[in-house]
């Protein structure tokens, strides 16, 4: 969703942050070589997967590469994609599998 459509939707988002600097983060599931999966948030999804993919992305993935993205939600804070990728840490493996499945 682009800063304009996510704006039109939520017309009080101009309440909240400046249009110039309105950072927009992605909660990111992405499934390992050896097909565990992982949750991450970032405000910058491309850098990110490169860096799991170069083995700087954290110790979990650096072992498990190469990774792939399988699920991502881009949210208007910080704060509000800490709380989803909490809840998606929650869930059980079919329920990210599910997840995954339905976006």
């Amino acid at each position: 969703m682009t800063e304009r459509e996510m704006r039109e939707e939520m017309p009080n988002l101009n309440k909240i942050r400046p249009t110039k600097n309105l950072t927009m983060w992605h909660v990111y599931i992405i499934r390992c070589r050896d097909t565990k999966l992982y949750t991450g948030i970032t405000n910058n999804l491309d850098r990110r997967l490169t860096e799991h993919n170069t083995g700087h992305g954290g110790r979990f993935t650096r072992v498990r590469r190469p990774v792939k993205l399988v699920y991502s939600e881009t949210l208007i804070s910080k704060s509000t994609a800490l709380k989803k990728e909490a809840a998606i840490k929650k869930l059980t493996r079919k329920e990210k599998l599910d997840l995954v499945k339905t976006s």
